[in-house]
C-alpha cells in the first residue's frame, strides 16, 4: 500500500484523492490518498512538524502541500531538490529512508498550462496577484517566459518585496515591481494571474476590483474548485481570454504523482478524471 495525502487548510473539498487515487488504479498501483485538513482538525500552524512526523511513523511515501504550509514546511525538511530551491517554495513531500525531501511541481504546473491554455498571449507587463508559496512558484514560471515586467500585488509588503529581490537575482533582464492593492494599477498590462487564495471553496470574492480588468487583459486564476470563479467569471463577461486552475493542478498532480510513487503518470487521463 502506497500512503500519500494533502496537508494544508480549507481542502476538503480538494479533487487531489480522486485524482492521484484514480491514475494509482490505473497503473495497477494500490495507493490511498488522505487530507490533513488543519482547519477541520482544529490543529494549529505550529502541529505541521508533529503532523508530518507522524506521517514518517505510519510509513508514508510522500505528501503534497498547499496554503498555507508551501513556505513554512522548508525549516522542516532535510533536503530540497533544485525545483523548490529555485522556487523558494514546496508543494511536494518524498519520504525515502525517514528523510523529507521537498519539491516543486507547482512551476510546470502554471507554466504548462498557460502555454497551452494562452497561447500567443502578450508578455510585456503581467500582474500578479499574491506573492505567497504558490505566487513564488507562478512568477518564477512566468519569468521563465520572458516576462519584461511583472508587478508582484501583496498585502504583505515585505513578502512582496522579498520574492521580488529573489526574482531580480535571478532573472536580471526582467523588471519585478512590488505593489501594494491600494497601488494597483492595471491600464498598461496585458495579462492579470491570480495566486491569491481568494475564490476558491470557502474564500469567495475577487483579489481586485472588477473595474480593474478590461477586455484586453487575458485573465489567469490558479484556483480549480470552484473551476469558474468570480474572478474568471467577470473577465469572461468582459471577454478576457482565461484560464482557470484545473490544467496547473493536472500538471502539477502528475510530477508529484511521479515522485511519490516511482511511477510515471499519464497527465491526460488525470484530466479526464478531474472532468
Amino acid at each position: 500500500m502506497i500512503r500519500s495525502g494533502l496537508l494544508g487548510r480549507s481542502i476538503l473539498a480538494s479533487r487531489s484523492p480522486e485524482l492521484h487515487e484514480k491514475e494509482a488504479q490505473a497503473l495497477g498501483l494500490d495507493l490511498s490518498y488522505e487530507l490533513f485538513d488543519f482547519t477541520a482538525r482544529s490543529l494549529t500552524d505550529d502541529d505541521l512538524a508533529l503532523t508530518m512526523a507522524g506521517l514518517v511513523e505510519q510509513g508514508f511515501s510522500g505528501f503534497n502541500v498547499t496554503y498555507p504550509f508551501k513556505q513554512a514546511i522548508i525549516p522542516l525538511l532535510d533536503e530540497l531538490d533544485e525545483s523548490a530551491a529555485a522556487v523558494g517554495a514546496v508543494n511536494t513531500v518524498a519520504i525515502r529512508d525517514g528523510r523529507l525531501i521537498g519539491f516543486n511541481t507547482d512551476m510546470t504546473g502554471f507554466r504548462g498550462s498557460l502555454m497551452d491554455g494562452l497561447p500567443g498571449a502578450a508578455l510585456d507587463r503581467v500582474i500578479q496577484l499574491g506573492a505567497g508559496g504558490a505566487g513564488a512558484a507562478v512568477a518564477t514560471a512566468l519569468l521563465s517566459l520572458n516576462v519584461k515586467t511583472l508587478v508582484l500585488v501583496d498585502v504583505d509588503a515585505a513578502r512582496a518585496s522579498a520574492l521580488a529581490a529573489d526574482l531580480i537575482e535571478r532573472f536580471p533582464a526582467a523588471a519585478v515591481v512590488p505593489c501594494m492593492p491600494d497601488q494597483l494599477d492595471t491600464s498598461n498590462a496585458n495579462g492579470i494571474v491570480n495566486a491569491t487564495p481568494i475564490g476558491m471553496n470557502g474564500k469567495p470574492g475577487m483579489p481586485l476590483p472588477s473595474s480593474a480588468i478590461e477586455t484586453r487583459h487575458w485573465v489567469a486564476d490558479i484556483i480549480y474548485f470552484p473551476p469558474e470563479t468570480e474572478l474568471l467569471r467577470v473577465a469572461k463577461s468582459k471577454q478576457c481570454r482565461t484560464i482557470n486552475g484545473v490544467g496547473m493542478v493536472v500538471g502539477q498532480a502528475a510530477r508529484a504523482f511521479e515522485i511519490i510513487t516511482g511511477c510515471p503518470a499519464d497527465a491526460a487521463r488525470m484530466l479526464q478524471s478531474l472532468d
